[in-house]
C-alpha cells in the first residue's frame, strides 16, 4: 500500500491516491501492536503534500555496502557503524536540496529507509523485526564530504538543512531482501546496487539498533548507500530510485547567500 503525508485544515495526515482521488487514511494499531492505516475515508479537498516522514530521530547506518566503503577507503565494518541526522534536515519529494557555503564536495547517498511504526526496545531473537515497521521509503543521505573528512564525526557533515530527502511515500507492503536501488544525476546513472547487498539486513538492523536507543514511530533507519557516490552541483537533478517505492527526485540548487 502506498501512502502520501499532506496537510489540510492546518493538519497532517496520510493519505492514498485511489481512482483519481484522495481517501485519508485512518490511523490505528493492528492487530501486532503497530501503527498500521486500518481503514480510509474520502476527502473532497487537495491535500498538501508533506515530506512522507516526521521523525524524532533519523537512524544512519554507515558501510553498510561492501563497495561504498571501500570507494570511500574505509574497511568494512566488524558491527554497524551507526550515526544520527538532524531531524530538521529532512524536505520532501521534489523540494530543492541547497549546498552550504561551507562545503565544496557535496555528494548524494542513496538508500532505502525503514519507517519505524512500533515503539522498539530491545528486540530479541523471539520476536519477528517486521511487526516493528510501519512501511519503507526512499531516502538521499545528502553529505559534505570534504566536512566529514575534516570533522572526522559525522554531524555537520550530514545534518544541513535539506540534507535528508525523503519520498515520494511509503510502501507498507514490501520483501526488502532484494530490491533494485539506481541513482541518476541528470538522467545519468551514478548508483546501482541491489539491497541484497547490505552487510547488515534490516532485521539485524532493528535488534542491533533497538539495543541501544528506543526507536519510537515515526522514527527513520538509512540502511546505507551502494557505491558509486558522486558531487552534485547547481542545477543538477538528483533522483533515487527503489524498487517497490518510486522515485525520489530533488533539484539542487546554490546557497542564496552565495549568489
Amino acid at each position: 500500500m502506498k501512502l502520501f503525508r499532506g496537510i489540510a485544515d492546518g493538519k497532517p495526515f496520510y493519505y492514498r491516491e485511489q481512482d483519481g482521488t484522495v481517501e485519508i487514511a485512518d490511523i490505528g494499531i493492528d492487530a501486532d501492536g503497530r501503527m498500521s492505516a486500518v481503514g480510509f475515508h474520502a476527502a473532497n479537498f487537495e491535500a498538501a503534500v508533506l515530506p512522507c516522514a516526521a521523525p524524532s530521530k533519523i537512524v544512519c547506518v554507515g558501510r553498510n555496502y561492501a563497495a561504498h566503503a571501500r570507494e570511500l577507503g574505509n574497511e568494512i565494518p566488524a558491527e554497524p557503524l551507526l550515526f544520527l541526522k538532524a531531524p530538521s534536515s529532512i524536505i520532501g519529494n521534489r523540494a530543492p536540496i541547497i549546498l552550504p557555503l561551507q562545503s565544496s564536495q557535496v555528494e548524494h547517498e542513496g538508500e532505502l529507509a525503514v519507517v519505524i511504526g512500533r515503539e522498539a526496545k530491545n528486540v530479541d531473537e523471539s520476536e519477528d523485526p517486521n511487526k516493528y515497521v510501519f512501511g519503507y521509503t526512499c531516502l538521499n543521505d545528502v553529505t559534505a564530504r570534504d566536512l566529514q573528512q575534516k570533522d572526522v564525526q559525522f554531524t555537520r557533515a550530514k545534518s544541513y538543512d535539506t540534507f535528508c530527502p525523503v519520498g515520494p511515500l511509503i510502501e507498507t507492503e514490501l520483501d526488502t531482501a532484494e530490491l533494485s536501488l539506481v541513482v541518476r544525476v541528470n538522467g545519468e546513472i551514478r548508483q546501482k546496487g541491489s539491497t541484497s547487498q547490505m552487510i547488515f539486513d534490516i532485521p539485524f538492523l532493528l535488534r542491533y539498533i533497538s539495543s541501544q536507543m528506543t526507536l519510537w514511530p515515526g522514527d527513520l533507519i538509512a540502511t546505507g548507500t551502494p557505491s558509486g557516490v558522486s558531487k552534485l552541483n547547481p542545477g543538477d537533478i538528483c533522483e533515487v530510485e527503489i524498487e517497490g517505492i518510486g522515485t525520489l527526485e530533488n533539484p539542487v540548487i546554490e546557497n542564496p547567500r552565495r549568489l
